[in-house]
């Protein structure tokens, strides 16, 4: 695909947004375009909504993969484009509609001009929630076309178009969501002592929480919890019955994020008791650390001072990416991909400059060919 054609597509997967594992219309507009591919060079099988497509190489020696996310997120566009999501409070606000296109326009070049070696591009639904990628390793057809490395990347709205960046070892935080359910005894608000009042426990709770990474955790290591929502109660004069905390939980250690959970329900129990009332606990998706091997990245490097691309050494964030039970498991990289928005990542006003799509679909194949 050139320029212009990458990015139509960009703005037709742009309208389509869907949550993890509904990604349907995704999925077909997907398949179409593959099918519109010179076939004799790929096999394409389906996993739940997701996609893989194998392109069989002229003398395969290895299998490199490279993945790109599919979903959206549930939130509702703010952007003044012509080509605005057509689901109501649903949005590609990660840049996922950028990940497809680039995948598409790499999966074009090599089904017209494949390599010595198989490549498999894989398509993974549910990214955001509740998480697609350890499912889909476990899958019978990913350990078929287990590659023997693989690598992916994500778009950076801080960074100029034209730069990339990336750093070996640790890249991406180990990361856990978390639902805290707070069920007491409600009543009229002129009888506080008749009832277990579950917003005031529920508020303590959340300041309690802060001194597990101050006092719990050892200060060598790196912890957040955060809670980014809390519900509770319906009216100003009942005293609420029931509340709800909604956060995550994000390290750079993957043993320590165990602790600060055992440390989150040491705190739970005694809430119990000291408030009389029940606390249930889920940790919803969970997302293991995005850890670049060393050896890809020097790769990966060269292959950017080839391109005429400018390369940034990256630090590590406290970000979460699916693409780390990958990593767990084959060894390869992350990168990030400049491409300029004054707005970031999940926010309903993201516009990445659509010109990094070419830049991308360059670096990705050259990175394949040079692997």
């Amino acid at each position: 695909m050139n320029a212009e054609a990458l990015i139509q597509t960009r703005r037709n997967l742009h309208q389509i947004p869907e949550l993890g594992f509904n990604e349907l219309k995704t999925q077909q507009y997907l398949l179409k375009s593959i099918a519109d591919l010179p076939q004799e060079n790929l096999t394409v099988k389906t996993w739940k909504t997701g996609i893989l497509v194998k392109v069989n190489g002229k003398n395969p020696s290895k299998t490199i993969g490279y993945r790109a996310d599919i979903d959206g997120l549930p939130i509702t566009e703010e952007t003044d484009y012509s080509f605005q999501s057509i689901h109501e409070g649903q949005m590609h606000a990660c840049g996922h509609d950028f990940h497809m296109t680039i995948a598409l326009g790499v999966l074009e070049r090599l089904a017209r001009y494949p390599i010595n070696d198989n490549v498999v591009i894989i398509f993974q639904p549910a990214e955001e929630g509740p998480g697609g990628a350890l499912p889909l390793i476990e899958s019978k057809l990913f350990q078929e076309w287990r590659p023997d490395l693989i690598f992916a990347l994500h778009i950076a709205p801080e960074l100029p178009v034209g730069t990339v960046s990336s750093k070996a070892g640790l890249l991406f935080a180990n990361t856990s969501e978390l639902f805290i359910d707070f069920r007491g005894k409600g009543g009229h608000a002129a009888y506080p002592h008749l009832t277990k009042d579950m917003v005031v426990a529920a508020s303590s709770f959340v300041s309690q929480l802060q001194q597990i990474v101050s006092r719990r955790v050892d200060p060598l290591e790196s912890a957040v919890i955060t809670i980014g929502k809390i519900e509770g109660g319906f009216v100003q004069n009942v005293i609420a019955e029931r509340a709800r905390l909604e956060g995550t939980i994000r390290t750079l250690n993957p043993m320590i994020i165990d602790e600060v959970k055992q440390e989150i329900e040491t705190l739970a129990k005694g809430y119990e008791i000291s408030n009389d009332c029940i606390i249930s606990i889920d940790y919803g998706s969970n997302y293991y650390q995005v850890f670049n091997d060393e050896t890809y990245v020097d790769l990966f490097k060269e292959t950017v001072q080839q391109t005429g691309v400018t390369w940034k050494e990256a630090r590590a964030a406290m970000t979460g990416e699916d693409f780390g039970y990958m990593l767990k498991e084959i060894p390869g990289f992350m990168f990030w991909l400049g491409v300029d928005s004054p707005y970031g990542l999940h926010h309903s006003k993201l516009q990445p400059k659509e010109e990094a799509l070419l830049t991308g679909v360059n670096l990705v194949e050259s990175t394949i060919r040079n692997m």
